[in-house]
């Protein structure tokens, strides 16, 4: 890999005039820059521009930077993050930090300060990964394979075994996949996986997860009217239930 490449930098940022500023500065200190204006573009670029770290704000039009940070981890849990806002309350610093980002700096901010906090976050990524030979079963929180019952999904080959059969997943299907295993055991609401999953915002009338369900359920479930896996709560959502986890890696 070339060395001298520039590091890639997402920058969230609504207000035009400070994302153009962060865009003019982080470009000086030789950072390739793009910027997002809000979090549905967000979530475009971050598959598009694939950057190297995130500068991103909590209040966004649209979908929030919580949202967007929540939609991060799901498929990538080393990316570094940093919140750039005005919301410096304990309680949003906390849920910042509980969501996953790695580093908070609040509005107002010392542009020095700033700079050096992105050089610090691309450099701890530098330590702990080899740019030359990224293994992404170190990347995802979430293995190559994963197993449950007598089914097995493989993400790097984007399918699943199940009921003797091997089947195909489509990319929503396996970052809705992802966002289960993550959270089994937890109730995660229609809105949750709306926000999360497809970047829906506020109450959508909708039966996209519910079309889902009903999807995974034929893949899995041995009576998918009972389902034992994918499970409903009233008036909540969903919950991937699973009691003993099996995981399997690539030697």
């Amino acid at each position: 890999m070339d060395k001298t490449k520039k590091k890639r930098i997402l920058v969230v940022e609504d207000e035009n005039h400070i994302a153009e500023g962060l865009r003019l500065n982080l470009s000086l200190q030789g950072y390739e820059v793009s910027v997002a204006l809000d979090g549905i573009t967000a979530l475009q670029q971050l598959k598009k521009f694939r950057p190297d770290l995130v500068v991103l704000d909590i209040m966004l039009p649209g979908i929030d930077g919580y949202t967007v940070l929540k939609s991060i981890r799901v498929e990538n849990e080393r990316l570094p993050v940093l919140i750039l806002s005005a919301r410096g309350a304990p309680d949003d610093k906390v849920k910042g930090f509980s969501y996953g980002t790695d580093d908070y700096l609040v509005k107002p901010f010392d542009l020095e300060e700033f700079l050096l906090r992105v050089k610090r976050l691309l450099t701890r990524v530098a330590w702990n990964i080899d740019p030359g030979d990224i293994d992404e079963s170190k990347v995802s929180p979430v293995p190559k394979k994963y197993t449950f019952g007598c089914n097995e999904i493989n993400f790097e080959m984007s399918t699943a075994a199940c009921k003797n059969k091997t089947i195909s997943l489509t990319e929503q299907e396996l970052k809705l996949l992802k966002l289960f295993i993550l959270n089994r055991g937890k109730p995660l609401s229609r809105n949750t996986l709306l926000e999360i999953g497809w970047g829906y915002t506020g109450k959508t009338e909708t039966r996209t997860v519910d079309n889902f369900i009903v999807r995974f359920r034929k893949y899995f479930e041995d009576n998918p009217k009972k389902p034992q896996y994918f499970k409903s709560l009233r008036s909540v959502g969903y919950v991937f239930d699973y009691e003993q986890e099996i995981v399997t890696s690539e030697k």
